[in-house]
């Protein structure tokens, strides 16, 4: 395992399994166990079958778990490979009880072979922030705040977008480690900018254990990085995906008791959205962006952004309406009371925080 600085599942890498070894599977059934074994048996692969513990052992040369991973759909179903219990062991050792703890799914390990790009990424720390800004809605010159975006580079400096990098780290099982070095490395590229504006930050509240374990390196990094905390404002995203509303409002009551602000982001496109909203209790609301587009000439949209901004303001929460494009959308939201607004109109998101932003008039 490869350390980020640290200790703990979000401070830790995976290893893949690149070097010569053997591969341990546990199938889920035994009908599982004899496909796997005849697959093996008819392509030649050097194997062992250990019936009294259900398992075959694979010997695995260099890219023998690209090869057998590129068969597993036509042998096993995808249930029985999220199933199969598996366990690599470098060289021709035995597993022994320090092992154990290592054993994951067979899909997992392939995956995160196929995956090897994004923890090298993380492991070298590939990973930067563009910054797009948050400005008050009827000054649009005046900026309030910025956002960090997570970028990744590819070795020869290509930009890697975050979709694909959050996306991998889902299907690898490592979002709790990419959560983490967003946060890191937008506090890094704030301090790098000497920012002077608020600062958003974007976390997933599925990517966090324990609030007070997993989220004092962030708070460490910002203490240290000379960033009023006041200026800090967390960002809640897949805020319909959150384990369970206790957990999230833990994560909220840490973010308060160490000094910043939180945000509810994409409000209007979850199902959990109001419920959130009394729950949490932020700060900001930002309103989703599919929302607002178009705002202007949709009355089903316009009914709802104008109650949920009503809402806001008679809770005394400020709001942000994202993906602001046109000059329309612009008009309609300061007219019906948004407090700042974000979107191309404005800025795109840039490797350097904005030092001004165009005064748009209506």
């Amino acid at each position: 395992m490869t350390s980020l600085n640290g200790c703990g599942r979000c401070q830790t890498l995976p290893e893949t399994p690149d070097a010569p070894g053997r591969l341990f599977l546990w199938p889920p059934l035994g009908h599982s166990l004899g496909k796997l074994v005849a697959h093996l048996r008819d392509s030649g692969g050097t194997y062992q079958l250990r019936t009294d513990a259900q398992c075959v052992v694979v010997g695995m040369g260099e890219g023998g778990l690209r090869k057998l991973s590129a068969h597993l759909p036509n042998v096993l179903t995808a249930e029985e490979v999220r199933g199969t219990r598996a366990l690599f062991i470098a060289g021709d050792g035995e597993p022994g009880m320090a092992d154990f703890p290592r054993v994951d799914s067979l899909q997992r390990l392939t995956t995160l072979h196929q995956s090897g790009w994004l923890v090298d990424m993380l492991a070298e720390t590939r990973l930067t922030t563009f910054f797009q800004p948050i400005v008050h809605a009827q000054d649009t010159s005046r900026i309030f705040a910025h956002e960090g975006l997570l970028r990744g580079r590819d070795r020869d400096g290509a930009l890697v977008p975050p979709n694909r990098l959050f996306d991998t780290a889902r299907e690898a099982d490592l979002l709790f480690q990419l959560d983490l070095a967003a946060r890191t490395t937008a506090i890094r590229e704030a301090v790098r900018h000497r920012l002077s504006t608020h600062l958003f930050i974007n976390f997933t509240p599925t990517a966090i254990y324990d609030p007070a374990y997993c989220l004092r390196s962030t708070v460490a990094a910002i203490r240290e990085s000379g960033i009023p905390e006041s200026h800090v404002v967390f960002e809640i995203i897949e805020s319909d995906r959150a384990a369970n509303a206790a957990h999230l409002r833990g994560i909220v009551d840490f973010y308060r008791a160490a000094g910043f602000k939180v945000a509810l982001d994409d409000l209007g496109a979850g199902y959990s959205s109001l419920n959130l909203i009394h729950q949490l209790k932020p700060e900001f609301m930002k309103l989703d962006m599919e929302l607002v587009r178009g705002v202007h000439e949709d009355p089903y949209k316009a009914s709802i952004v104008q109650k949920l901004l009503e809402i806001a303001k008679q809770l005394g929460i400020q709001t942000v309406a994202e993906g602001i494009e046109t000059a329309e959308e612009l008009s309609w939201v300061r007219r019906h009371g948004v407090d700042f607004v974000q979107g191309y109109l404005i800025a795109r998101p840039a490797a350097a925080p904005a030092s001004a932003t165009p005064r748009i008039t209506d």
